[in-house]
């Protein structure tokens, strides 16, 4: 089994990493490539790519110029430590022991618009590129042309090591549309977190993204190889609803925020 999240656009670069463990990037010719293509770019011309103030863009750009290789703690940090968004709240890797790390580095892909795909403890630089920018490059009009089929061979090696060939789809929609699910050798589940909100169950984004963190966080705290026992996943006062499920899709509920 293999779970899949996003990046997040808020980063962590100060607080202390709490292991010294550490992996490389397996995609950086690529996204050396991209880097000298955004170096191109003047504070103005981010803003407007990517609708961000001066002030973002400006940092952004400032992170392009310092952005080199090799990788290495004194410039890097691993990824799951430097995500610091709604999903990895609800991860919190920092409290995770050596062991749940290692179990988190084989079980855990992040999609990335500049990384393609990370590994938890893959030593990242801090950057700002979305999968969804529409960047025109050698490749095409956009990011997922020119990830084209990197990110799905990506994991389909990662799913041939696997006793159970499963990927769980915890990621957005932006970013799992690199992922081309016809070409994917394995099952694809997709969970979806619904609360109670005025007589209905919907989907808040908020929440959504904790509870797909919270996944992860269940997964690995139990050790979970089996996709089927993430039916049993509770925590935050979220349920499994049979009646809402269809097929792979699984929606689990709550009615009461905890």
């Amino acid at each position: 089994m293999l779970l899949v999240i996003s990046p997040a656009k808020n980063l962590d670069y100060d607080t202390a990493p709490t292991t010294d463990q550490y992996s490389q990037p397996e995609h950086l010719q690529h996204s050396q490539e991209l880097i000298q293509q955004l170096r191109q770019l003047a504070v103005q011309d981010i803003a407007k790519l990517m609708k961000l103030s001066d002030k973002l863009s400006a940092l952004n750009v400032a992170r392009y110029e310092s952005w080199q290789q090799p990788f290495d703690t004194s410039n890097a940090k691993q990824a799951v430590l430097a995500f610091n968004g709604d999903v990895y709240s609800g991860l919190n890797a920092n409290d995770f022991s050596a062991a749940e790390l290692q179990f988190t580095q084989q079980h855990l892909r992040i999609l990335s618009g500049l990384y393609g795909v990370l590994k938890p403890l893959d030593l990242m630089q801090p950057y700002r590129l979305e999968m969804g920018t529409k960047l025109a490059n050698s490749r095409g009009k956009d990011l997922y042309t020119f990830w084209g089929d990197i990110v799905t061979d990506d994991l389909n090696q990662t799913l041939a090591d696997k006793a159970e060939a499963v990927l769980v789809n915890l990621a957005s929609n932006e970013y799992f549309k690199s992922v081309k699910p016809k070409n994917l050798q394995g099952r694809i589940i997709t969970p979806v977190f619904k609360d109670w909100k005025n007589g209905q169950y919907k989907i808040i984004s908020f929440y959504a993204k904790k509870a797909r963190g919270l996944m992860c966080r269940y997964a690995i705290k139990n050790q979970i190889t089996d996709a089927e026992q993430l039916k049993q996943f509770d925590l935050a006062g979220y349920q499994y609803d049979e009646m809402l499920s269809q097929g792979d899709s699984w929606v689990f509920t709550r009615k009461e925020t905890v």
